[in-house]
């Protein structure tokens, strides 16, 4: 399958990950010396850089600060393959992301502060037929403003082009319920899945949940759906019926952020180019693998073939 100019187009925020680590066993409510790190991060800047890495070639959609990170930002995702051409730079365009790890490389806490997106909707106001006509898919993150998703909605009703959800904040993207609808497939994990349908997993299996799954999505009449159970793997199915259950990898754990991202990248690869949904969550899952293993927010280098993808 040929790539189109523009390949996957993926629209949301990028963020400053600020990243707390302790060097011994972290306290909750004491004081932990350790290491600090600044990340370029953001779920939808993370998403297409790891479509990037495994030689894509996607668009961003997005904006950054007018400040010398705003820049470090995009010159990263251009040395990545990302075309950047669509962004722009205006003033706190930025979001930031602070979080701290405990010794187990597990999220023990955090606190965002989202930036102002609409600046994206003049992006597609003006360039949207251009960029739309020339791309092969889209993600876009479903709880940004809601004017944005509407007309990416629209945009890829004119194009016939397949529209993938991923979350940043589902108590926001649980307002847009209806819009889901429209998407080819949603991509969340098992305590976003408990707020979206209202309900608690946390004691589920991933045998309970595939059941659970299959049935919710023909009641909320939403095509696909994919949800994650960390270390138990991840669930699937489509509204036609079929659906499925994809162990995680054994990998040893240093830190989890951007697993999440690098998974939700490997679905919308393989379902753009030509993968079933059970082929693209097992390039989902090895993706993810290869995240947690290091301190990066994105997975390493990897070409299509080796991950089932044929470009």
């Amino acid at each position: 399958m040929a790539v189109h100019k523009n390949g996957i187009i993926v629209i949301g925020a990028v963020f400053v990950d600020i990243k707390g680590f302790p060097e011994g066993i972290y306290l909750p409510t004491g004081r932990n010396a350790g290491k600090i790190k600044y990340v370029h991060g953001g779920v939808s800047r993370n998403v297409v850089e790891d479509i990037a890495n495994i030689e894509l070639r996607p668009t961003f959609l997005g904006i950054v600060d007018d400040s010398a990170l705003g820049g470090d930002v995009i010159r990263k995702l251009q040395n990545h393959k990302v075309n950047t051409e669509y962004m722009r730079t205006i003033p706190n365009g930025m979001g930031t992301w602070l979080a701290v790890f405990d010794h187990n490389g597990d999220l023990a806490g955090s606190v965002s502060q989202r930036p102002n997106l609409m600046p994206i909707l003049d992006i597609l106001e003006e360039k949207g037929d251009e960029i739309f006509a020339e791309a092969d898919s889209v993600v876009v993150e479903v709880d940004i403003d809601k004017e944005i998703v509407k007309k990416v909605i629209q945009l890829c009703e004119k194009y016939d082009k397949k529209l993938y959800g991923v979350i940043s904040n589902m108590s926001i993207a649980i307002e847009r319920r209806d819009f889901l609808q429209k998407f080819d497939c949603f991509i969340c994990n098992l305590e976003e899945a408990g707020i979206f349908f209202t309900d608690d997993y946390s004691e589920k299996t991933p045998a309970e949940m595939e059941k659970i799954l299959a049935g919710c999505l023909e009641k909320a009449n939403i095509d696909s759906m994919v949800i994650t159970m960390g270390g138990d793997g991840a669930v699937y199915a489509e509204r036609s019926g079929k659906s499925g259950f994809c162990p995680a990898r054994k990998v040893q754990v240093r830190d989890t952020t951007g697993a999440g991202d690098s998974f939700c990248a490997g679905v919308v690869s393989g379902l753009t180019y030509g993968c079933d949904l059970s082929e693209s969550v097992e390039i989902g899952t090895r993706l993810a693998a290869s995240v947690v293993t290091s301190s990066e927010n994105v997975c390493p280098r990897f070409l299509p073939a080796e991950l089932g993808i044929r470009v």
